[in-house]
């Protein structure tokens, strides 16, 4: 029988947050000197809880996540169940401690405890996997990933955030916990996994993963006190002895984007001759999710002579849900290294597109052009530099992790006739989502 490892650090800050290291952070510290994981901001999971903010990597195994505790009194009330009575003990210490006098380092303050995680756990790094998935899903049309179905993860949200209700308090710091918003929000989606719980034949694992999803959904909104004639029905349902319905095909239950077709080709009255072309970056951090494709190459741009003039064109393949209008997306063009040009995009069919004359004859030959898009106010900036690597080169390898990641939970979630209850990725089964947009995968 093995030791318990010391897999969480408690540290004091000069502020008075208190940071808890997990394992993955610890290791990262030892190794590489605390430098952040590539694709940190698309890499994590975040859950905002009572008194603190949660994280954990997405990637691998969940197990304890990193903390940032603001407020370790209002913390307590979770702590324990989270991590274990030796870090709930280790928290209140420092946070009894006298503030010091002198300047002092985090490792300093710093003290080793093993962890050990209750239930509560476990829904907690799911409920951010899911908020992670509403945020940061690389749906792409290109890359055959398919989008989820956003009101049925969002009740899926719903229904964890009810099970992990220790984790939040009455204050109204906490974003996410929202759970009668998430039902209202999204109760279209009842009525279909009602149909699909009672479907037949199906596996008995998935029936009860569907059947604990409506009845945390059903206890959720009785405690919220809501009350509508699709949760009256979702209570009808589940007060009988689940009769089998017809066999369906899950992807047939929610509706999809039809006739999506990428436009090609020049678009009409472009003109001019094409003297360069390139592909742009494609940064998801940069705009919200539901506006562009997430493929590598979805950002692309043209340079073209119009007689004396040079004008560059830049295109984006629109997400499959984005919408015509209202969405004041903007290309941004850097020639040579130099200051930043915006350009506002406007949809064209299956793109978002937008062209701009810039003067191109500085003498720098060749001439390197650098093209993305975003969302002007929501955009936090271009990816930092990391040692040893470009932020571009270390963002596009962190994107293709996730691309990876994404596949091989749809290939866990594609296999009904098998479903196994046992972790995938080490987040537990998929998410009724990620099953259904499965089921559509081939003719994405």
């Amino acid at each position: 029988m093995g030791q318990p490892l010391l897999d969480v650090q408690v540290a004091r800050r000069l502020d008075g947050t208190i940071r808890i290291a997990a394992a993955a952070a610890l290791h990262r510290a030892e190794t590489d000197g605390g430098g952040l994981a590539v694709g940190a901001d698309f890499g994590q999971g975040v859950l905002d809880v009572a008194g603190a903010v949660l994280t954990w990597p997405v990637s691998g195994e969940p197990g304890s996540p990193s903390a940032e505790i603001h407020d370790a009194g209002r913390a307590q009330q979770w702590l324990w169940a989270l991590y274990g009575e030796r870090v709930a003990a280790a928290v209140h210490d420092r946070a009894a401690q006298e503030p010091l006098g002198v300047p002092v380092t985090e490792e300093d303050l710093g003290v080793r405890v093993a962890a050990d995680p209750a239930a509560l756990a476990g829904s907690a790094a799911r409920l951010a996997l899911g908020h992670w998935a509403a945020r940061w899903w690389p749906a792409s049309y290109t890359d055959g990933i398919p989008a989820l179905e956003p009101d049925v993860l969002g009740l899926e949200l719903a229904a964890l955030t009810h099970r992990c209700q220790q984790l939040f308090d009455g204050e109204d710091d906490q974003p996410d916990d929202c759970v009668a918003d998430l039902i209202e929000e999204h109760h279209a989606a009842l009525d279909p996994l009602v149909r699909w719980w009672r479907a037949a034949p199906q596996p008995a694992a998935l029936a009860d993963h569907l059947e604990s999803v409506l009845r945390l959904i059903d206890d959720a909104a009785d405690s919220t006190g809501l009350d509508t004639p699709a949760l009256r029905h979702l209570r009808s349902a589940l007060e009988q002895h689940r009769p089998a319905g017809a066999p369906l095909d899950p992807g047939a239950l929610f509706p999809r984007p039809h006739e999506y077709a990428l436009a090609a080709g020049q678009p009409p009255g472009a003109g001019g001759r094409v003297i360069a072309r390139g592909t742009g970056t494609n940064d998801w951090r940069r705009y919200p999710p539901g506006l562009v494709d997430a493929a590598e190459n979805a950002v692309s741009w043209t340079a073209r002579a119009l007689g004396a003039r040079r004008q560059i064109e830049v295109e984006a393949v629109a997400h499959v849900a984005a919408p015509t209008v209202g969405a004041p997306l903007v290309a941004e063009i850097h020639v040579n290294g130099g200051r930043p040009r915006r350009v506002p995009l406007g949809r064209r069919d299956d793109l978002w597109a937008g062209r701009v004359d810039l003067d191109l004859s500085d003498g720098a030959a060749p001439v390197r052009i650098e093209a993305g898009v975003l969302l002007p106010g929501f955009d936090p900036g271009p990816a930092p530099d990391h040692p040893g690597t470009s932020g571009e080169a270390s963002g596009r390898v962190g994107r293709d992790a996730i691309r990876e990641l994404v596949r091989r939970r749809l290939t866990a979630a594609a296999e009904p006739l098998t479903y196994d209850p046992s972790p995938h990725e080490g987040w537990g089964t998929p998410f009724l989502a990620e099953t259904a947009a499965a089921a559509t995968g081939e003719d994405y």
